[in-house]
């Protein structure tokens, strides 16, 4: 972690509530390397956490209040525990308040723990498709879990943090990023079964295969609580409904010709994304552990093509990012995150990130595209006290 973001939590602490924190508590965000939209499906899917991460500073009060503030709004937000209600949690401050509610209706005796103050710092991207917002959630629940002494484990702080995102900020997602912000470990990826929450840490062999993955931030910004990731999982229910199954998970490659026959193209197509997709993850963690990272570039081509042309979730600045990546040397690349922009990955040979760097921003220059922001990425370890 940067000692700069460290020095601006705790600066931005003090100043805002005019004493130092307790502590330093620190997620990360986390790429998906391939799984994309299955986690809601009780699918698989294979993220890693990233050296990028969201720092908070916390101390406890001798109250029941809970103040939030933050390097990204002026606004210092406070609010009773006795109070704490999706309804009544607004705007950013969401994140961390809903993940304290959150706690409560997993069993944590809200009436029996003090109040908060939190500041709150990250160089996670917002909008990159880098889950900003996980991050949040995952820092926040691991500094109560500590201070408050829950001791739930991180598989429930996970799903603390998904009833957060769900029910307080109003984002249907499933249960991934905060999967993998919790349980990242370096070098590795976190291959999650989304229906039984069992997860396996798979080595990924970037380093030893001189590869390095290239995040390119398309500067198209995104928000999961809009329609476009709505109406997707409206189609993936519906289409598990009509073919009979409690969800896709249970609908295999062999069922694809009946879907076909049963459903209209669209609720086909958003279906048989899920369905390919679920394969290409166990197609991938089979591939690194009997190949090498070297072999998996074809799966992460495929991924890109099925969410660009089924699932209808990219746009243009992403389909060129990937096709530039991987015409100027990329092994394999792909869109990542809930689409409609943020960032596509590049899964590149160390030597060649300049070529690929400067074609991209090339294509984008050409294009008349915003400039995109292009950086490397490490798997890392997950949530943590810091300090």
């Amino acid at each position: 972690m940067p000692a700069s973001l460290s020095a601006a939590v705790h600066a931005g602490f003090v100043r805002t509530f005019a004493h130092p924190p307790t502590g330093l508590w620190s997620a990360p965000g986390r790429v998906n390397l391939i799984g994309e939209h299955t986690d809601y499906n009780d699918g698989f899917v294979f993220p890693f956490a990233i050296n990028r991460s969201t720092l908070i500073g916390l101390s406890l009060r001798d109250d029941r209040l809970m103040r939030v503030a933050s390097s990204f709004s002026a606004e210092v937000v406070e609010i009773s525990l006795d109070e704490v209600r999706p309804e009544n949690l607004h705007g950013w401050s969401a994140y961390p308040l809903g993940v304290a509610w959150a706690l409560g209706q997993f069993g944590a005796e809200l009436g029996e723990v003090r109040g908060f103050e939190i500041y709150i710092d990250s160089d996670v991207p917002i909008g990159a498709g880098l889950s900003s917002s996980a991050a949040i959630e995952c820092a926040v629940a691991v500094a109560l879990n500590d201070v408050w002494l829950l001791g739930f484990d991180r598989r429930a702080l996970a799903k603390v943090g998904q009833l957060a995102e769900n029910r307080a900020v109003g984002a249907p997602t499933g249960i991934m990023d905060q999967s993998a912000s919790l349980l990242g470990q370096a070098d590795a990826g976190v291959f999650l079964d989304c229906r039984s929450l069992e997860s396996d840490v798979i080595p990924l062999g970037f380093d030893n295969a001189g590869l390095e993955l290239l995040i390119i931030d398309t500067k198209v910004s995104h928000a999961h609580a809009t329609g476009g990731y709505a109406a997707r999982r409206a189609s993936c229910e519906a289409g598990a409904t009509a073919l009979g199954a409690d969800s896709l998970r249970d609908i295999t490659m062999h069922d694809l010709p009946r879907a076909e026959s049963l459903l209209d193209d669209e609720t086909f197509r958003r279906v048989r994304h899920i369905v390919t997709e679920n394969q290409r993850v166990l197609d991938t963690v089979r591939t690194l552990r009997e190949h090498g990272p070297q072999s998996i570039g074809a799966l992460l081509d495929a991924s890109h093509v099925s969410m660009r042309d089924d699932f209808e979730i990219s746009v243009a600045e992403l389909d060129l990012a990937v096709e530039t990546a991987r015409a100027a040397g990329a092994i394999g690349a792909r869109m990542t995150g809930g689409g409609f922009g943020g960032a596509a990955i590049a899964l590149t040979p160390h030597a060649l990130i300049p070529v690929v760097e400067a074609a991209v921003l090339a294509a984008f220059a050409a294009q008349g595209f915003t400039t995109p922001e292009l950086f490397v990425v490490r798997a890392a370890d997950g949530a943590r006290r810091v300090e």
